[in-house]
Order: C-alpha cells, then sequence, then structure tokens
C-alpha cells in the first residue's frame, strides 16, 4: 500500500509559477511509474505528466508541454511537479497518482494510488 500527499498548490497570478510535491509513503515507491493529473469543476480528471520509476522518461500533455516540469527524489519518495508560466486554463485540483506496473499511461484508470489532490487557482 502507498499513501500519497500532495502540498504546494495554491493561488498565482497568470504567468506565475508553483511546485507541487507530493511524499509518498512505502519502500516500493521507487518501482512506481509517478503521474501528475488534474481536474477541473465540471470536467473530467486530465492527464498532465509522468515519469518512470528512474527519471529518465517523461511524458506530458500537449497543454503544459514546455512549461510543466516532473521530477522525482527517489531517495526523498518525492515526485515535484514545476509549473511555470500559468494561465487560468491551468486552474483544477492537482492529484498525484502511482502506477505499480510501470505503464506510463495517461488514463487515470491505470493508477493504483492517488493522493488528495491540491487546489491550484490562477488568476488573470
Amino acid at each position: 500500500q502507498v499513501q500519497l500527499v500532495e502540498s504546494g498548490g495554491g493561488r498565482v497570478q497568470a504567468g506565475g509559477s508553483l511546485r507541487l510535491s507530493c511524499e509518498a509513503s512505502g519502500r516500493t515507491f521507487i518501482t512506481y511509474t509517478m503521474g501528475w493529473f488534474r481536474q477541473a469543476p465540471g470536467k473530467e480528471r486530465e492527464f498532465v505528466a509522468t515519469i518512470n520509476w528512474a527519471g529518465g522518461r517523461t511524458n506530458y500533455a500537449d497543454s503544459v508541454k514546455g512549461r510543466f516540469t516532473i521530477s522525482r527524489d527517489n531517495v526523498k519518495n518525492t515526485v515535484y511537479l514545476q509549473m511555470n508560466s500559468l494561465n487560468p486554463e491551468d486552474t483544477a485540483v492537482y492529484y498525484c497518482a502511482a502506477d505499480r506496473f510501470g505503464r506510463g499511461s495517461i488514463q487515470p484508470r491505470d493508477y493504483d494510488y492517488w493522493g488528495r489532490g491540491t487546489q491550484v487557482t490562477v488568476s488573470s
């Protein structure tokens, strides 16, 4: 069992930056592919970024490519999402998720563990 706790959300003006963190419990964190997803009010949960267990392979949604960076520190059991050049369309609850099988999927259904989310609000 893995527990995930997100932090770092908040309110920022358009053009600003935030860094989200997701701390995981459990010694098996190092073997998991990790992902960030987001969900805006009235919308489905959508893929943002993934990173494989070693950190050498990443994937991003087109809407965040070039602005967001996912990374991980397997010593600290933490995955990060650096978000730059934020715009109001990035406003959502951001969720961290773990995939035991390393699929690197962009589908939420392929992730086994989820955090409770952290709110990101970008004002114009």
